[in-house]
């Protein structure tokens, strides 16, 4: 049970591809943020906040635009020079070195090797990182692998391995990889149409706030289908478990119910407890009656928790 309600879940968030305008270039009339100086083919970076502020960097997920946060940003009100990941393919942005041929290549593991190559040319001092979904992923990522370059971690609905939703009880990267190598098969030769209406039907299940679900489906529409695609089988054959232990940082995990009328509170709370035992400090905290993007249904409990945690 668990595993078919898990499944229905993340087998959503496969096509879940939220949220923000193609063209990164041009500021709307209340957006102030600049493009960050920074060369590179797997990403770019809006900066927004004066210079000095502590340095806050936000990681959106999967086919998802920087302007998610948005809402944050403006919360923040200049408290924080914050800075919002584009991943190259995703949302409007040209896919250059994220491209994808016959056989898929990974994205979220060179985009995290970006991000820490931006830290270290930026001179950010130890930011604050949060990651929603694939972006947790790439948070988890990052200071595991950097933990010198992370001052605090946030992870928002994500657990270390997505694929144990597709196994049997004991799955492995190895024994999931044939499921994921399907999915890539299927969500990358889709027909258009087909991929955008099942696309649709996700995103639908993952946003409750109906008046926030057209962003999130432009950005699936405006999206690179085998960029995306690719970036699916990467989360499921990637198992990030082994890796918390050497995460120095403080580290907060939010997330929701399972989106599945069989899941329970409990079932779901036993697990986040399981995905993050390997690292016994994190702070682990759900938040309820709210779909996966717990910043728009949500966004007065996702803003408390952002501030305690930022302030600790």
């Amino acid at each position: 049970m668990i595993r078919t309600a898990s499944t229905a879940l993340f087998g959503a968030a496969a096509l879940l591809l939220a949220a923000a305008p193609a063209a990164l270039a041009q500021d709307g009339p209340a957006n102030h943020a600049t493009h960050a100086a920074f060369a590179s083919d797997r990403l770019s970076v809006m900066v927004d906040g004066p210079q000095g502020a502590p340095d806050l960097i936000l990681i959106p997920g999967l086919s998802s635009s920087p302007d998610i946060w948005q809402g944050t940003v403006d919360h923040l009100a200049g408290r924080y020079r914050v800075h919002r990941i584009h991943v190259a393919g995703f949302a409007g942005a040209a896919p250059q070195a994220n491209a994808q041929g016959d056989a898929p290549q990974p994205v979220g593991a060179p985009v995290a090797e970006e991000i820490a190559r931006y830290i270290r040319e930026q001179h950010l001092n130890k930011p604050a990182v949060v990651g929603h979904s694939m972006g947790g992923t790439m948070g988890m990522m990052l200071a595991a692998r950097h933990p010198d370059l992370v001052g605090k971690l946030m992870v928002v609905d994500m657990i270390p391995f997505m694929g144990a939703m597709f196994g049997a009880p004991g799955a492995t990267a190895e024994s999931v990889t044939p499921v994921a190598d399907q999915i890539w098969i299927a969500q990358s030769a889709s027909p258009r149409d087909a991929y955008v209406a099942q696309a649709t039907t996700a995103i639908n299940g993952m946003i409750k706030t109906e008046s926030r679900r057209e962003e999130a489906l432009q950005d699936m529409r405006d999206s690179d289908q085998k960029v995306s695609a690719a970036a699916f089988r990467e989360l499921v054959t990637t198992d990030l478990r082994p890796e918390l232990a050497r995460i120095t940082a403080p580290t907060e995990v939010l997330y929701v119910k399972f989106n599945d009328a069989r899941m329970t509170d409990a079932i779901t709370d036993a697990i986040y407890q399981a995905s993050f035992a390997t690292l016994p400090g994190a702070k682990l905290k759900r938040i309820d009656d709210s779909a996966h993007f717990i910043m728009f249904d949500q966004p007065t409990a996702f803003y408390g928790e952002l501030d305690a945690f930022l302030a600790r």
